[in-house]
């Protein structure tokens, strides 16, 4: 049986960060059925509360994120 990753996602930590404007974490998620690229930047809010922000991009407008 194969494994349903409709509606799931993953991220991991982006080793090969070298600029503020490049995402602390990077994966996919899969919505509907179609796949996406998910990125995420570690943030504080005004209140010094942590927060992450996430993009998301069809895989088909972006290269895949390089892994090491």
């Amino acid at each position: 049986m194969e494994y349903d990753n409709t509606n799931r996602g993953v991220l991991f930590k982006n080793d090969l960060k070298e600029k503020e404007t490049q995402p602390d974490v990077k994966g996919t998620i899969n919505i509907d059925g179609v796949e996406y690229w998910l990125s995420g930047w570690s943030k504080v809010t005004k209140a010094g509360d942590k927060m992450l922000s996430l993009s998301v991009s069809p895989k088909e407008q972006q290269a895949a994120p390089a892994r090491a």
